[in-house]
């Protein structure tokens, strides 16, 4: 059922043409305004990430800065920690290796219920993201100077 063709009364009548002998902006002028609008707003975002990108690479450069000093100030005990990252990633290694076993091992048993999965997660996931953070510390610290 089509209304198209019945009287409408002007109280209910909107006129959203526009008029531009009225006063009124033309369609073609708003729209217009509203893309240099949405350019200008796209100039400041832009602005904005290119400040905020020169300000991490500011404080990367810092960081990148400190921890050369310290490894300069302290070139035995980088050396150790080296060592140490070397030895610990052989150790995640292995202990990646058995994990990986345990899961093929009992696939089945994880699959099938949470008590399994959870003590799976019990059982390898603290050492896990301990092992993790513990091998990040010790390669930052004995990583390779870098050559400034």
């Amino acid at each position: 059922m089509s209304y198209e063709h019945e009287p409408v009364s002007p109280m209910f009548r909107i006129d959203v043409s526009a008029d531009s002998k009225s006063g009124k902006v033309s369609a073609e002028t708003n729209a217009g305004d509203l893309l240099r609008q949405l350019v200008e707003g796209q100039k400041q975002q832009n602005l904005l990430l290119e400040e905020l990108l020169h300000q991490q690479v500011a404080a990367n450069k810092q960081r990148a800065t400190e921890l050369q000093q310290w490894k300069n100030a302290n070139p035995d005990l980088a050396r150790s920690c080296r060592r140490a990252a070397e030895t610990l990633s052989r150790v995640q290694t292995q202990f990646l290796d058995s994990m990986t076993d345990e899961i093929e091992d009992s696939q089945e048993y994880l699959l099938e219920g949470d008590y399994m999965l959870n003590e799976f997660v019990d059982r390898f996931g603290p050492r896990l993201a301990h092992l993790n953070g513990v091998l990040q510390v010790l390669a930052q610290l004995g990583g390779e100077p870098s050559e400034d």
